[in-house]
């Protein structure tokens, strides 16, 4: 039996989910994001991020927001929603930390933190999702308009969707609510 390196007992033995990605394909994973995941860290070796998103347009949409973000600062950070191996989704914190800044999804390490006991899922739409996360990060209606492409009314009308799903009755108890905060 091989005597493992402190840096390699810490990536193993994390109290996070941790993976090396290289282009967006897994290469190493420890036990805690298998736990989370479904498997073992083993059963990951080479398989692609896609196959955890819930859909394939979520994969490519935050996918590009992340390229954009790791190309100006290296690292990028969201709260979304992913799908475990036996295909039931649950909210997710994510974070990213490109080696190789020229080509930021070459290679990095990220961290999968489960948010289920914090944030139950509630069913949304792809747009709810998009809204609800952006919203979460404290932008306004205009702002979140002008990201997705669409009027401050119409976000408008998905936040107060967001609000009856959520049963908040004010923004400020949605966002306590999306974010997981005791109220």
């Amino acid at each position: 039996m091989t005597q493992q390196t402190p840096s390699d007992l810490a990536f193993t033995h994390a109290p996070i989910g941790l993976v090396i990605l290289e282009n967006r394909i897994i290469k190493s994973a420890n036990a805690l994001f298998a736990e989370v995941f479904g498997g073992t860290p083993d059963s990951y070796v080479d398989s692609p991020l896609e196959a955890l998103y819930p859909s394939r347009e979520d994969y490519e949409r935050i996918g590009a927001r992340g390229l954009e973000a790791m190309r100006s600062t290296g690292r990028y950070a969201d709260e979304r929603v992913m799908r475990r191996r036996d295909g039931t989704l649950f909210w997710c914190r994510v974070r990213g930390q490109s080696l190789t800044p020229d080509a930021p999804f070459k290679r990095g390490v990220w961290s999968f933190a489960d948010l289920s006991q914090e944030r139950p899922l509630v069913a949304l739409t792809t747009r709810e999702r998009e809204v609800a996360i952006l919203t979460c990060r404290g932008l306004t209606s205009k702002e979140i308009g002008r990201e997705l492409g669409l009027s401050y009314r119409t976000i408008e009308v998905y936040r107060a969707r967001l609000q009856e799903k959520f049963r908040a009755r004010k923004l400020a108890e949605l966002v306590a609510k999306l974010s997981g905060m005791p109220l």
